[in-house]
């Protein structure tokens, strides 16, 4: 395919205000019309050279040409928006799924609407008339595919992200390896002596947290002087401090370690301990989970696993873009790390 250089490009014939169209930019590149629309509707990769994709995004920005979105969009029968439904907003986690998946949107001229469940993890409304009229597609964090079915009509796309890969009503998933997440906390706990585990369990009901109870008793399973006891507590900084001082004066020899399911729940229980006049991490270890920035708020600092939250996102937009173009979305649950801090030690003696 011939192309011009760009000292030879042809400006836009007309007064400057004329707007620029596409046969323009097909003028000034040296290009088809067809070819522009592949590389500007970024369908370019395997039918266009990257140099010629180049030479036409050049091009259009010299000329200061946009895409009428509207006309294009009427032509494929898209809103070209996504709806990212997540439990709250008042959790950190969920706003930066929301980031990651708008940043990925905006590359490909998608808009992202955020919506909250107003039950939580619980059945969600449509906040449309008709999502079907209103929505390319639906991207759910940490929920069930059933709690989404107002939303979705009866063929709109969804993506599930942190939730129960079985779930066949999606049509991808995105996960993070929570569990494998769980197993780095109980080997850094095992490798520094810690026997008597409390585990301070979310009380919602939700996939993340029933995979990160499973991985840590079956970690434990095999040690045979471990014992683990576990308490669930509300997902609030008071309702966990209240469920930590409760597993901290039990009768009998006292945990030397509390594993919590969220940085939340593992600032309730240091507090807890403070309450009992206990230190962390000489008396008593915290760990927690998400690697919020709570986590490094509270002293000593949170021992904590480092959930990619961004990540998911991005990889979740990505997905029902490849779904809404009939390709394979990515696969392979997202990495996870532990990050050792303050708040963890070996027992006292």
């Amino acid at each position: 395919m011939a192309h011009r250089s760009r000292q030879d490009r042809p400006l836009t014939a007309g007064v400057e205000s004329t707007r620029p169209t596409s046969r323009d930019v097909a003028r000034a590149a040296g290009v088809s019309q067809a070819t522009v629309s592949l590389v500007l509707g970024d369908k370019w990769r395997g039918r266009v050279s990257e140099r010629t994709a180049t030479v036409v995004r050049e091009a259009a920005q010299e000329l200061g040409y946009r895409p009428n979105l509207a006309a294009r969009n009427l032509r494929l029968g898209r809103t070209r928006t996504a709806l990212l439904v997540v439990p709250a907003l008042t959790n950190e986690f969920f706003a930066r799924v929301y980031t990651g998946a708008a940043t990925v949107a905006a590359r490909h001229d998608f808009g992202v609407v955020l919506y909250p469940s107003p039950e939580g993890v619980g059945p969600a409304k449509d906040p449309f008339a008709s999502a079907r009229a209103a929505l390319d597609g639906v991207i759910a964090s940490s929920m069930a595919a059933q709690a989404l079915a107002a939303i979705r009509g009866s063929d709109l796309p969804l993506v599930m992200l942190d939730s129960d890969p079985a779930d066949t009503a999606a049509a991808a998933h995105v996960n993070l390896d929570i569990a494998d997440g769980m197993r780095q906390v109980t080997d850094h706990l095992l490798a520094l002596g810690h026997r008597r585990i409390v585990h301070l369990a979310s009380a919602v009901t939700s996939w993340t947290f029933d995979v990160r109870a499973r991985a840590l008793h079956t970690a434990l399973d095999g040690v045979v002087d471990a014992h683990v006891r576990t308490v669930p507590a509300p997902l609030d900084v008071d309702g966990a401090r209240e469920a930590a001082v409760r597993a901290l004066t039990v009768p009998g020899p006292r945990a030397t370690a509390i594993v919590c399911d969220d940085d939340i729940l593992a600032a309730g229980a240091c507090k807890a301990a403070r309450r009992l006049r206990l230190r962390v991490p000489e008396d008593v270890t915290v760990t927690g989970f998400d690697d919020l920035a709570l986590a490094t708020a509270v002293e000593p600092e949170l021992t904590t696993v480092h959930l990619p939250a961004e990540k998911v996102g991005e990889r979740g937009m990505a997905a029902l873009l490849a779904v809404l173009d009939g390709r394979r979305p990515e696969g392979g649950d997202l990495p996870v790390e532990l990050v050792v801090r303050g708040s963890s030690a070996p027992p006292a003696a």
